[in-house]
């Protein structure tokens, strides 16, 4: 309880649906288990969240590259979208989350791909080519404080600290 922002009872509900992803013959021992990426991404609040696979990679200690998920991380996940953590602990995350190349920047191909996935994969939501351009010159501009052509973790937080309903919306209720 002391190292997330979740209550017991949170905790408590969060090992009960974290076990319930595994067999029954292994939900005894959930807390020395891993959960396959494709079990939590069987959750619902997971299910229509468009960032779905990089928030699994994000929060996924696994050593193997899989993206499953130990108690430890499946809890850290469920504390960073509470409603009690904070703003710097959230856009933090989000920051991670939108890096698709985890390169510690977001650039035009990182917009791009946050872009797609929030318009959707279908050709009738697709952005076209120009209308891609002039969204993410626009993100860049209003973001890229440094002029560099990607936005950094502390611009980022800049932008995000400016959004009143980012912390309420960055969230995961189980």
């Amino acid at each position: 309880q002391e190292l997330t922002f979740l209550s017991k009872r949170e905790i408590l509900l969060a090992y009960k649906r974290f076990s319930e992803l595994l067999p029954k013959e292994e939900r005894e021992n959930a807390c020395s288990r891993r959960v396959p990426k494709s079990h939590i991404l069987t959750l619902p609040e997971l299910r229509a969240n468009p960032f779905q696979h990089r928030i699994c990679h994000v929060f996924s200690t696994s050593e193997a590259g899989d993206d499953s998920m130990s108690f430890d991380d499946f809890l850290d996940m469920l504390s960073v979208f509470s409603d009690s953590a904070t703003s710097d602990i959230k856009s933090h995350y989000a920051f991670r989350i939108f890096d698709f190349d985890n390169d510690g920047t977001l650039d035009r191909k990182d917009l791009e791909q946050l872009v797609n996935c929030l318009t959707g994969q279908g050709e009738e939501s697709r952005l076209s080519s120009v209308e891609m351009e002039q969204l993410i010159q626009n993100i860049l501009e209003e973001s890229d404080i440094d002029k560099d052509g990607t936005i950094n973790l502390s611009e980022f937080q800049h932008v995000v600290s400016r959004s009143p309903d980012f912390a309420s919306s960055f969230k995961i209720v189980l």
